[in-house]
């Protein structure tokens, strides 16, 4: 993998990405060609110069896609009709804003049959292109060979790992036995040698060693690692291996001094100004779009409801640095969902919300007034989610690290709403919390675009929302 402003991308996915950027451009000239065939006239005299044209095509297209999940690294669909859905749609949305854009700006304009035959060549592309793409990634010859060096709870951490994405350019050569150590992963894939370290990783031919020792203090061989560092060999712990493949930090093997010395975690004051200006910027443009839907949503509630009630729902969330404060969202639950007081969360198919606030909930439209939220400066648009006290107070007593979230601005999405479905058990606190510490870590605006397109395409594809 590539990390790129601190974010992990397989080589795989970046490559793909670059081609299909090139065959979105490359369509804009064939269309031309196409379109002018027999004539004399230059495209140039007509359109001007075609480079910002084709440029701005190619961006709008990749980046619907984009937010339909084909750049999503976990989607486990192949060439079937579920991809051809994605793509269609990823399509549709693209020249629906081509033509916003077109109508926008004028002399972006290619002609509505210039871009007709942009899209059907670059979709013939770009299928071509995902077909050959599934034939030839990642296959066996191309994996890094890796060596788990460890057999006992922390490599088993990492034998429990099922998802094909989790191991995504990778052969499992085996695990070695460490004196001392508990094996609990399976016999079967020890490596059984008495060959030095060296020597197992020239007979299986290793790129990659991850240390998965459970006490280093005692047991952890120096000497031998940093032979087969010198040698060419990669050296990765078992935390920095967890987050580069799944995207999240494993509380299990996370300890304080690797937090402390890791290079992640730092927020400068110029990263933090244009965080916020991003905030403000996305926010108002978002308030701009979508002030008719928080009207008829408004309305909608109100008739609903036959006038009783408020539009709006307030409840206490904590914010940055623990200070709490109330958080917006229209009123999708009944007006007594909790008339004994007691806190609760959010259940699968719950009684309590309306049927007009289970089309909002799906939607994502009760979250849209959290923009003035983000505009007051209380949330981010991008973050860790704001829990209500009496949560945050529970699960501060039983999880590790709960209360480093708070160490940044609370967000409407964010890297853990679109990458865990929604929860409402301790454990699934636990697993949104290893995806909130990994944005922390690796937070960039990079970063930040890449959660709203993917919110774009979990909000279409309805995953999460209860």
């Amino acid at each position: 993998m590539i990390r790129v402003f601190k974010h992990y991308i397989p080589r795989s996915f970046l490559l793909l990405g670059l081609v299909e950027f090139c065959i979105f451009y490359a369509s804009v000239y064939v269309a031309i060609d196409l379109r002018f065939t027999g004539y004399s006239i230059e495209s140039e005299v007509i359109y001007g110069s075609l480079v910002y044209r084709a440029i701005v095509f190619a961006f709008v297209m990749q980046g619907s896609m984009t937010a339909m999940g084909l750049y999503w690294r976990n989607l486990r669909e192949g060439m079937d009709w579920r991809f051809l859905l994605r793509l269609t749609t990823g399509f549709l949305i693209g020249y629906v804003l081509l033509s916003i854009a077109f109508y926008t700006f004028p002399d972006l304009m290619i002609g509505r049959g210039v871009l007709g035959i942009a899209l059907l060549v670059s979709y013939a592309g770009i299928l071509f292109a995902r077909y050959i793409y599934n034939i030839i990634s990642d296959p066996e010859v191309m994996k890094r060979r890796v060596l788990i060096l460890g057999a006992g709870k922390k490599a088993h951490q990492l034998d429990s790992l099922r998802r094909k994405s989790d191991w995504h350019g990778f052969h499992l050569i085996g695990y070695i036995h460490i004196p001392g150590e508990h094996d609990l992963v399976d016999k079967s894939k020890i490596l059984s040698t008495s060959q030095s370290l060296m020597g197992i990783v020239e007979e299986y031919e290793v790129d990659e060693i991850i240390v998965a020792i459970d006490d280093r203090r005692k047991r952890f061989p120096v000497d031998e690692i940093l032979e087969c560092k010198m040698s060419g060999v990669n050296i990765l712990d078992v935390t920095t291996f967890f987050e580069r493949q799944t995207g999240k930090i494993r509380l299990e093997t996370l300890h304080p001094s690797e937090m402390i010395f890791s290079d992640g975690f730092k927020h400068p004051v110029l990263s933090s100004y244009s965080k916020r200006a991003f905030d403000i910027l996305v926010s108002l443009f978002l308030l701009s779009l979508a002030w008719p839907i928080m009207i008829l949503t408004a309305l909608s509630i109100l008739i609903e409801s036959r006038g009783k009630g408020s539009v709006l729902y307030r409840q206490e969330r904590v914010g940055k640095g623990g200070v709490t404060f109330d958080v917006l969202k229209f009123r999708s639950m009944k007006i007594d969902a909790e008339k004994d007081g007691k806190p609760q969360w959010a259940k699968k198919n719950d009684s309590r919300v309306t049927k007009n606030g289970r089309v909002i909930r799906l939607l994502r439209i009760d979250e849209l007034p959290q923009l003035f939220n983000v505009l007051k400066g209380e949330m981010s648009f991008v973050g860790p989610r704001p829990e209500r006290p009496q949560f945050v107070e529970q699960l501060s007593r039983v999880i590790p690290y709960y209360n480093l979230r708070h160490r940044v601005n609370p967000g409407i999405t964010g890297w853990a709403q679109i990458s865990y479905s929604y929860g409402s058990t301790d454990k699934d606190a636990i697993e949104k919390l290893q995806y909130d510490l990994y944005y922390i870590k690796n937070y960039s605006l990079l970063f930040d675009f890449v959660i709203i397109f993917q919110t774009a395409h979990t909000v279409l594809w309805g995953s999460g929302a209860r």
